[in-house]
């Protein structure tokens, strides 16, 4: 990509343009406990996609859900799906993502909705204990969320049984088949009992991803929610390293500067992340790393670090673009390039969010 590509001055208006919802929150035709789980979250107005899909969803209809991260589109599809699990607590619900953080990012919003209902859910992902997660699916939840791959494992062994499971739902669709989960995504789905209330949510659809809402979905519901691809408040600029100059000390001079106080970098290999986050370390920073080497157990601690303001820095591989609702980021450094534009956009997504500003630095060397 060209270094122009990633400079583009944040866009101030007088008036931003302003969604009306058709619905309150009220308005829909939900238990009372749950709309009192609703207020007390602090949720106002539906977003534009919960606004769309909560009535859909709760009539049974398949839905077909385009809409970016941080549109909330985990309360548009959870508050109805608890609803019907409030109706009838025999029904089973299947979560599939691609991610491990965004597998316990809906479990912690399931558990804030559900507070006090007595509904369950296990969530089932890779680099934590199996163990603990078939001792989950035998206290037989309500809502087992799982990535592709540690799903499949369990069905392999038997202790992960989809016969009850009547509603199943694909969240950043688009995003698992990047990551080559089609076989698995295709395997689980032809598991499940029909007929069933089948939900897809994407940020993109693909036309392998066209092929599956046709194998899996019955008439479904298309709501295409229209989101910048980048947001207005978004200042974007290059970060030029000259030939033989030390990126590292060109980073250490930023992270001082005044403003930098909650910083998200990003590299392109595991190694390379961890690496960087050893040496700002040693150079007086706090930070923390993710990546794909890292334990469960260790990538939710560095980031619960992260979104608490414990640590100014936190560095990652692309596992962490997507998926993530982390607030407050003041910018995002591209310490490497990103593979392709979809991976920027995803990656400076991660500041300017809730309408604040943010800003986005990207080094060209």
């Amino acid at each position: 990509m060209h270094p122009s590509t990633f400079i583009n001055k944040a866009v101030i208006t007088e008036e931003a343009p302003h969604f009306v919802p058709e619905h309150r929150f009220a308005d829909f035709l939900i238990d009372d406990s749950l709309k009192q789980a609703i207020v007390a979250k602090g949720y106002k107005d539906p977003t534009p996609i919960q606004d769309r899909a909560i009535p859909h969803i709760l009539r049974g209809a398949d839905v077909v859900g385009v809409a970016n991260t941080g549109t909330g589109k985990t309360g548009a599809f959870l508050i109805p799906l608890i609803h019907k699990l409030l109706l009838n607590r025999n029904d089973r619900v299947l979560i599939m993502v691609p991610t491990r953080e965004l597998a316990l990012q809906i479990a912690d919003e399931f558990n804030g909705f559900a507070k006090n209902m007595q509904l369950y859910t296990t969530v089932c992902v890779g680099g934590a204990s199996i163990g603990a997660q078939i001792a989950g699916l035998r206290r037989r939840p309500h809502v087992v969320i799982g990535t592709p791959g540690r799903l499949k494992d369990l069905l392999e062994r038997k202790v992960l049984v989809l016969s009850a499971f009547k509603i199943a739902v694909l969240d950043e669709a688009d995003r698992m088949l990047d990551m080559g989960f089609i076989n698995d995504m295709r395997k689980i789905l032809a598991l499940l009992p029909t007929p069933r209330h089948t939900l897809f949510f994407s940020a993109t659809i693909s036309n392998e991803i066209e092929k599956l809402i046709g194998e899996f979905l019955h008439e479904p519901v298309r709501i295409k929610v229209a989101t910048r691809e980048i947001a207005a408040g978004i200042d974007q600029d290059i970060v030029r390293v000259p030939q033989g100059g030390d990126k590292l000390t060109i980073l250490h001079d930023l992270l001082v500067k005044p403003g930098f106080d909650k910083v998200l970098i990003f590299g392109r290999t595991k190694h390379g992340v961890e690496k960087l986050s050893k040496k700002l370390i040693e150079r007086g920073f706090k930070a923390e790393s993710i990546h794909g080497n890292k334990t469960q157990g260790k990538r939710q601690k560095a980031l619960d670090l992260f979104k608490r303001d414990h640590v100014q820095v936190l560095v990652a591989t692309d596992v962490a673009a997507r998926g993530l609702d982390i607030s407050g980021v003041s910018h995002v450094i591209n310490y490497d390039l990103p593979a392709t534009r979809e991976d920027y956009v995803h990656r400076i997504g991660r500041t300017g969010r809730a309408g604040k500003s943010g800003k986005a630095l990207t080094f060209v060397e």
